[in-house]
């Protein structure tokens, strides 16, 4: 397994993340009447493409997080903000369930306990207590990413979404097995620590080798796979 992701590191080295495109016309309608219009703003200007378009990377959501606080609208913020980094603009679905994450009336408490459990360390708490409309494991997990603060010490949340899963399969990892249950949050906190584990002895960060993982999308032996547009 470490061979194989060492393989991966090496082959990938000059690859790097790129900023996400979105249409802010697009997501305003849905935004507006929660007043989490303003998250448009973020990023910067998209030079080409459709006018009006604009960038949003994995660091701005990093700066979104070290000046917002934790009132509900920030944490809102924050929330939409990863709705809109996740979905980019190949998922047509990204406004609609956003929207019906934000009219779900335990929107407020929901992203205060989990934001609080992942800051704590408890992943598994998190993940067990994340249940809002509209949000799977691979954008809830991205607002676990997104949300965590603690220093490089810790074994910081991490994305898990279908194109991570994939390539962890393709490895022949399998969460379950490697967790001892099917239990899914005990699966993710395995999952996490795992990562931690295996970036560390290969020298990289472990968002760095999940960002990698999301990339190959499965597809292990491919240099530089054909995706016009990358958003985890």
């Amino acid at each position: 397994m470490l061979q194989q992701l060492d393989e991966l590191v090496n082959r990938h080295s000059g690859c790097e993340q790129q900023p996400v495109r979105f249409r802010p016309r697009t997501w305003r309608p849905w935004l507006e009447p929660y007043g989490a219009a303003g998250v448009l703003d973020l990023g910067v200007a998209c030079v080409n493409g459709p006018s009006g378009d604009r960038l949003i990377s994995r660091g701005d959501l990093s700066r979104l997080r070290e000046r917002a606080g934790d009132d509900p609208d920030s944490l809102r913020d924050l929330f939409v903000a990863v709705m809109i980094w996740g979905s980019g603009t190949t998922n047509g679905r990204g406004p609609r369930y956003t929207e019906a994450a934000l009219s779900d009336t335990r929107m407020t408490p929901v992203l205060r306990t989990t934001s609080g459990a992942v800051r704590e360390g408890d992943l598994s708490g998190a993940y067990r207590h994340f249940v809002l409309k509209g949000v799977g494991r691979s954008f809830f997990t991205k607002w676990f990413a997104a949300v965590d603060d603690r220093d490089g010490t810790a074994d910081r949340g991490l994305i898990l979404d279908d194109r991570v899963f994939r390539s962890l399969n393709a490895l022949g990892w399998i969460s379950w097995e490697a967790a001892g249950t099917r239990h899914w949050p005990t699966r993710y906190v395995t999952y996490v620590s795992s990562m931690h584990e295996w970036a560390s002895a290969l020298g990289v960060t472990a968002d760095r080798l999940e960002w990698l993982l999301f990339h190959v999308n499965g597809h292990l032996d491919v240099s530089h796979p054909s995706d016009p547009e990358l958003s985890a």
